[in-house]
């Protein structure tokens, strides 16, 4: 049976992946909490590494950056105490350059756009204080994703790319 506060928790975490895809500023205000930490940001860039809205609103204007068309489809989600789990899949297509960086913040790697549209699967863990989120976890098939887009294996023209690519996003950071 699900109680009044479950279903609303069940309705933020919903709404706050929906958000990733297509929400403004004042919804991630409205979903995260001001100390709110995404566990998930290790390759993400700078801005996206702060607590609160500002770093969850960084990661939805990077993923939108790399990829048109960019929905989740939702599964699944369950609730239990201030935890809750969604089960989605993220689709889009792979249309501008996605970039990844290492622990230090500098630009690691860069998969030039491949045209090609994805489905990557995830499991997204919630907790939340004071009615918003508070902490972010993800399990994501991001090997499954890397091969629907060329990007393992990679072929030699491919690797060219990518050197390329990261070259010009390095010059741009710098």
């Amino acid at each position: 049976m699900t109680t009044d506060i479950t279903a609303d928790l069940i309705s933020l975490a919903v709404r706050s992946i929906h958000a990733m895809a297509n929400g403004d500023r004042a919804d991630f205000d409205s979903l995260y909490h001001p100390l709110a930490t995404d566990r998930e940001n290790r390759v993400q860039p700078p801005s996206s590494r702060v607590p609160g809205a500002d770093g969850f609103y960084s990661t939805a204007l990077w993923l939108r950056a790399a990829s048109t068309g960019l929905r989740y489809d939702i599964h699944h989600a369950l609730a239990r105490g201030d935890l809750v789990v969604v089960n989605s899949t993220m689709n889009g297509t792979h249309a501008a350059p996605w970039v990844m960086y290492n622990d230090d913040a500098q630009v690691e790697t860069v998969f030039p756009p491949t045209g090609k549209p994805y489905a990557m699967t995830q499991s997204h863990w919630f907790r939340f204080e004071d009615g918003r989120i508070v902490e972010h976890w993800a399990n994501r098939d991001d090997l499954g994703m890397a091969a629907q887009l060329g990007w393992i294996p990679p072929t030699p023209a491919y690797l060219v790319r990518m050197a390329l690519a990261k070259r010009r996003a390095v010059r741009r950071v710098s």
